[in-house]
């Protein structure tokens, strides 16, 4: 029987398709139906990515990852907030255990200790093939996550603290100069208090300053650092707060308490100054766009002024770094998103009120124009002080802060107090 070339050619055509279905319901690969990838097609990795960042802050986190995620096609992060009182303690447990984040958020004062147990990766190598230069980052933020000569994590920002101002507030008090700045006096401690009393004596009813008494050891860093105050000695092997700078910073505090001037038992003094109630509070840059979007007319900021001789002050800085488990893939993969994070999501993140640690950022015109970004960057340049690197930063904060607290809210001797702190602080040291 005669069959036509037409019909031969449709014959086989379908004799290919069946076959071919055939060989993708056995596929080797054990994708049913031939779903994964073919030869050549790359397939996306996924990095998980811990952080502790909330509100505001986690909204611009969110923004850059998205914009990260559709940048390209072979990387996806998937982020992870963690309630930052337990952020540390959930990470590392998961840094021993080897199990956890690809990529994580960790302070520049908390590295020494990931690095010293080599739970973390140095990231010359990684930068170099991702084509990331540490010289593109801050010298000082650069220098803070170097451990050996070698750059363990990629520095994202400084964030520090700036003196908020009720506008409406002084005014009534007459403490408000013609271009909307406050009338402090003599810049000492008491002449930052004779403000205060004038304050309360002009407009009672309101608190003259909101200190961050639950967070206390805060505004005593700030002050103790402007009087020349170390943490630690120069080696770093004792303690150094138990003498006459952090004595004279306490009996400050001490004497606002006793006058009236703070309130010791004002839990939430961020609120007590958003809510119109507070002259003054020391906060963070990062605050600044709940505190200060649509109410400039309102509310002001400026430097901390140098009250005990300096404008030295405390500082930190956020920072990603990779886990030493990690897969080499994944390795290259988060050193490629680290690099966005600094080159590109930065522009998003100075929005957020830190100082971008990326020059390209922080130089850029865009950021530059944001309201107070000048004298954020003056701040983060000239008078942010890091802390000392050491292994036991973590336990000596916490210490620190407790007995800090002890002292204000106990109405402890300062000399007592510090003597008690200082022996603490050594034996943490020591072990």
């Amino acid at each position: 029987m005669f069959i036509s070339r037409k019909v031969w050619c449709l014959a086989a055509v379908l004799l290919v398709a069946v076959l071919g279905a055939g060989c993708q319901e056995n596929d080797s690969s054990g994708n049913a139906g031939g779903q994964g990838a073919s030869a050549g097609q790359e397939m996306t990795v996924e990095l998980s990515f811990w952080n502790p960042f909330g509100g505001g802050e986690g909204d611009y986190v969110e923004r850059i990852v998205r914009d990260f995620n559709a940048s390209q096609k072979g990387i996806a992060v998937r982020p992870l907030r963690l309630e930052s009182n337990e952020y540390y303690v959930k990470l590392g447990t998961a840094l021993s255990s080897g199990k956890g984040p690809d990529i994580a958020v960790v302070h520049a004062d908390r590295l020494s200790p990931f690095v010293k147990a080599k739970q973390i990766v140095p990231l010359a190598g990684l930068a170099q093939e991702a084509g990331f230069d540490f010289h593109e980052v801050d010298e000082r933020n650069v220098s803070a996550v170097t451990f050996g000569m070698k750059p363990h994590a990629v520095p994202l920002d400084t964030h520090f603290h700036m003196l908020y101002y009720n506008k409406t507030i002084l005014r009534q008090a007459g403490l408000l100069n013609g271009d909307e700045t406050p009338k402090l006096g003599e810049l000492s401690p008491e002449g930052f208090t004779q403000t205060l009393q004038q304050i309360r004596k002009a407009v009672p009813g309101t608190e003259p300053f909101a200190v961050n008494t639950p967070y206390f050891q805060e505004p005593f860093l700030d002050l103790y650092y402007e009087a020349g105050g170390e943490l630690l000695s120069p080696d770093g092997k004792q303690a150094a707060v138990h003498n006459d700078k952090a004595v004279r910073v306490l009996q400050f505090y001490q004497r606002l308490y006793a006058d009236g001037l703070a309130d010791m038992n004002d839990k939430t003094p961020w609120d007590t100054f958003h809510n119109g109630r507070a002259a003054f509070w020391i906060g963070g840059v990062w605050e600044a766009g709940y505190h200060l979007n649509g109410a400039s007319d309102r509310f002001g900021i400026m430097a901390i002024p140098p009250l005990f001789g300096s404008s030295a002050q405390w500082g930190s800085s956020h920072t990603l770094v990779v886990p030493s488990y990690v897969s080499r893939e994944k390795q290259q993969a988060a050193m490629t998103f680290m690099a966005y994070f600094s080159r590109v999501g930065s522009k998003l993140w100075g929005e957020a009120g830190h100082v971008p640690a990326g020059r390209a950022a922080v130089e850029s015109e865009a950021y530059q124009a944001l309201p107070y970004r000048k004298l954020f960057i003056e701040a983060a340049r000239h008078q942010v002080k890091f802390a000392p690197q050491t292994d036991n930063y973590s336990t000596l904060f916490t210490t620190l802060s407790e007995e800090l607290q002890s002292i204000v809210l106990g109405g402890t001797d300062p000399e007592e107090g510090l003597a008690a702190l200082e022996k603490k602080m050594n034996a943490i040291l020591t072990n």
